[in-house]
């Protein structure tokens, strides 16, 4: 589900300069009469809540729900992954598919054979709903300076829209975009 809170607490902002519209609008309109955080959570067995990730990063698989951050988490548990990043794309068939860029750690190899193992190693550790339809090799992710992944840009390249990527200009390493696009997976 969502994680709201309906108290306020010390230090919680009170506005956006300039623009409470947008305070109330963003915060306060989801789920009136809560705070809405952008959080999603669950709560297990014991009564302990789990943050599983933004709920602007869920993707909707064929009517699942998932966080991207769920097959990130997976992906980089194999012992050739350095780095994950997964977004979704339309898919006739899912509705949305799931797009990996994958980093394999220093000295490995991006071979066909791995492309299928962690396809494998993904149904694995999650199920089979959340085995990526797509794995593209990416020397790197494009990040901010301060090490923001940018999955607008991701997102756009996945769903071949490569023509609108938008501004750039904020990245750590704007040439990881161009080598991401010339070698879009689909």
């Amino acid at each position: 589900g969502n994680l709201c809170l309906a108290d306020s607490w010390p230090g919680q902002m009170r506005t956006v300069y300039g623009d409470h519209e947008r305070f109330i609008q963003t915060y306060f309109s989801t789920f009136p009469g809560y705070y809405f955080s952008g959080d999603g959570a669950r709560r297990d067995e014991d009564g302990y809540y789990w943050i599983t990730g933004r709920v602007d990063d869920v993707i909707n698989v064929s009517g699942h729900r998932m966080g991207t951050a769920e097959v990130e988490s997976a992906l980089v548990a194999h012992p050739k992954v350095a780095e994950a990043a997964v977004v979704g794309f339309p898919h006739d068939i899912k509705g949305q598919g799931i797009y990996a860029y994958v980093t394999l750690i220093s000295g490995e190899e991006p071979t066909e054979a791995l492309r299928k193992e962690l396809i494998v190693w993904v149904r694995k550790e999650i199920g089979p709903i959340a085995a990526p339809d797509e794995i593209q090799w990416a020397p790197g992710l494009p990040k901010t300076r301060s090490g923001k992944i940018m999955r607008r840009i991701l997102r756009k390249i996945a769903a071949n829209e490569t023509d609108s990527l938008g501004d750039t200009s904020t990245l750590a390493d704007p040439g990881v975009v161009d080598d991401l696009v010339a070698n879009r997976a689909a």
